[in-house]
């Protein structure tokens, strides 16, 4: 099983991530969190790219795409061929929100590159931590150069990440305004209904 966690940046839907993955090693499942960017050497050589040098859309997408496909074959595949359950920090719908709505790139581009990219691997659940982006925001404590492209970008996200979540019944939409203790609960509970 994959599932993976989205949101804007300010979210909390690393933590859960962590949290979620922590709750199902304690009932004895077999466990893989991941993240993306990053989740392989060629993802934090990439990772550190994508942070630090301004670029366009496209390129920023592509970057996105290499590691994903990197992040696909070498992590998530063999991980799910040995029966694991597979924790992803971001996949995909990150780029459909962040590129696609935000930086206004052709989303049917985007699916094309991902239908080649992706090999078929898609989420069984999507865990969306949905926050106003001005508490968001103001949960950062430094900002890297795609944050630091401001609410308005960041506004534009969400609206895509709402949108995704209403026309894909995989999405399971959290309000990321909750306690930790709350959200983590709201989430294993879906998990385990999903693995039963």
């Amino acid at each position: 099983m994959l599932i993976t966690f989205e949101g804007i940046d300010g979210a909390g839907k690393s933590t859960l991530a962590k949290i979620l993955a922590n709750n199902l090693e304690q009932k004895n499942y077999n466990v893989v969190l991941t993240k993306e960017p990053g989740g392989t050497p060629l993802g934090e050589y990439i990772r550190k790219i994508l942070l630090d040098q301004e670029m366009d859309a496209l390129s920023e997408f592509l970057l996105f795409a290499s590691d994903r496909h990197t992040h696909v074959k070498e992590v998530i595949v063999p991980a799910l061929n040995k029966g694991a359950i597979v924790i992803s920090d971001r996949y995909h719908d990150s780029s459909v929100a962040y590129q696609g709505y935000g930086r206004n790139l052709s989303l049917e581009f985007i699916e094309f590159v991902h239908n080649k990219v992706l090999e078929g691997i898609m989420p069984e659940l999507t865990i969306l931590v949905d926050i106003p982006v001005n508490i968001g925001f103001g949960r950062l404590k430094t900002k890297d150069r795609i944050e630091k492209l401001g609410e308005d970008y960041l506004e534009k996200v969400r609206y895509g990440y709402l949108t995704l979540a209403s026309e894909e019944k995989r999405f399971f939409v959290v309000n990321g305004t909750k306690s930790i203790d709350e959200l983590s609960n709201q989430i294993l509970t879906k998990v385990m209904e999903m693995i039963k």
